[in-house]
């Protein structure tokens, strides 16, 4: 009997070896860390400069800063050059009835500049609608930005807590294959009965399952982790919560998420875009002035014209005025004017959306909290009542059954603590994406700070090239 208890406490001391540590996500295969290690910070900056989704929306982002320069061209002269050559064969009937015929080798070269005086306000409310794109433009990027960020966070935790999860459960096997050991040798002493042995290896089949399963979620996250990160993990730190930079209350995270969230404030930048619109529309109704300056030199070998060649040039002013387009501007500005309600609308729908998120995340921050200590607080009890039950059945007064069904709810215990401890990471960036701070400056990310801006001011007043500023 003593031989039993002191295998029995072994069994104890291997299950209990991994306890609430092997729940923590600070488990000491993760604290140890080498020169490859990685931390949840590093892994931040590898997305946010390698990840396709988010480079792909800042060449989109950069695509939109071009409509200022488009739209700015309204401002510059036009400049045209014509040149027409060619050969002419011509055949003229005389008066008595003679033919005269010749080849001629007529040609023509000229400049046109125009400039546009006035366009009802059209050209400064083009450029006022592409300026409010841009604005608009870039906080979509900033939204894109946040996204990948959380991805990040939320694949680096779930590796971590799969590698969790998978020692816990190797651990678990560990336990029931001395379990099933022990059953074993009581059985070929008498103390138990061929159940407790089938039990055993049903349980020790069951353990095997769960960590296989375990190992696969692990490589699909590690997977999914490449996706995201661009690398896969090596040995990653374990991460702690961002509390430090969340809002103090409920009604603190709505007003951040108001005031700072990208959705929101590309919403007003739409509202902006969509009123501005009705003006440009309404340019079509007003009067356009133009000025047209020209000169041109042409040739014409004809010797009966009398002239050999021509020189011109002229300056012209022209005003046009429209007087009905068949209803066609009128429609334009009422479109444009329910447009411009209906984005009123979709900022309204994006601010209530944005409440909503907020309060979400705020409730499941605190939540996750709760859930962390509760977690805690089952894994040190289903530690001691393990250690309880396999000394009464050491004693004779527990089955193996009831040291098996313990096992099993120190394992749960562990599993359900590794979640929440994920969970309760996750949450806290959820909660600062929410408000609209997920971001390199906020979190203090050792890279530099893509700005959207620059590419803006090297192409706002560019009047000509077709090199992008990357050299493209």
């Amino acid at each position: 009997m003593t031989s039993h208890r002191v295998r029995m406490g072994r069994v104890a001391r291997n299950v209990l070896r991994t306890g609430t540590a092997l729940g923590l996500l600070s488990c000491s295969v993760f604290a140890i860390a080498d020169a490859r290690a990685e931390t949840v910070s590093d892994a931040l900056v590898k997305a946010y400069q390698t990840n396709p989704q988010l480079n792909s929306e800042r060449a989109r982002q950069r695509a939109t800063d071009e409509n200022v320069p488009q739209a700015m061209a309204g401002y510059r002269p036009q400049v045209m050059a014509t040149l027409s050559a060619g050969l002419q064969a011509v055949r003229n009937l005389q008066v008595d009835n003679t033919i005269q015929g010749a080849t001629l080798k007529p040609w023509t070269i000229g400049v046109t500049v125009t400039q546009t005086l006035y366009n009802g306000n059209k050209t400064a409310n083009s450029v006022r609608v592409a300026e409010f794109q841009v604005q608009s433009g870039r906080e979509a990027l900033r939204n894109v930005g946040q996204g990948v960020l959380l991805d990040a966070v939320t694949v680096y935790m779930n590796v971590l807590a799969n590698q969790s999860l998978v020692e816990a459960q190797r651990s678990n096997v560990t336990a029931l294959r001395e379990t099933l050991d022990i059953a074993k040798k009581r059985l070929n002493a008498g103390d138990v009965t061929p159940t407790d042995t089938a039990q055993a290896e049903a349980r020790l089949a069951r353990g095997q399952a769960d960590l296989n399963a375990a190992e696969v979620a692990l490589s699909i996250s590690q997977a999914t982790y490449a996706q995201v990160v661009g690398v896969l993990p090596s040995r990653l730190t374990p991460a702690e919560p961002v509390d430090r930079l969340l809002p103090r209350g409920r009604e603190d995270a709505v007003t951040q998420a108001f005031k700072g969230h990208p959705a929101v404030l590309a919403a007003g930048y739409d509202v902006d875009v969509a009123t501005t619109t009705i003006k440009v529309a309404e340019s079509s109704l007003l009067p356009t002035l133009t000025v047209q300056g020209s000169a041109s030199k042409s040739s014409q070998s004809d010797s009966t014209l009398g002239t050999y060649g021509t020189d011109q040039a002229s300056i012209i002013g022209q005003l046009n005025a429209p007087i009905y387009d068949g209803g066609l501007g009128a429609a334009q500005t009422r479109q444009a004017k329910q447009l411009s309600t209906v984005s009123r609308l979709v900022l309204e729908m994006v601010r209530n959306q944005a409440r909503t998120a907020a309060i979400g995340a705020w409730v499941s921050n605190e939540g996750a909290k709760t859930a962390v200590t509760a977690a805690e607080a089952e894994v040190r009890g289903a530690g001691v009542a393990l250690q309880g039950v396999q000394r009464e059945a050491a004693g004779g007064q527990r089955t193996t059954v009831e040291v098996l069904n313990a096992q099993q709810d120190l394992i749960q215990a562990k599993a359900r603590l590794i979640g929440a401890q994920r969970d309760r990471v996750i949450a806290s960036y959820a909660l600062l994406s929410a408000i609209g701070r997920l971001d390199v400056k906020t979190l203090g990310l050792k890279t530099p700070d893509y700005l959207p801006e620059v590419h803006y001011h090297q192409v706002r007043d560019a009047w000509h090239g077709l090199r992008t500023p990357d050299g493209k």
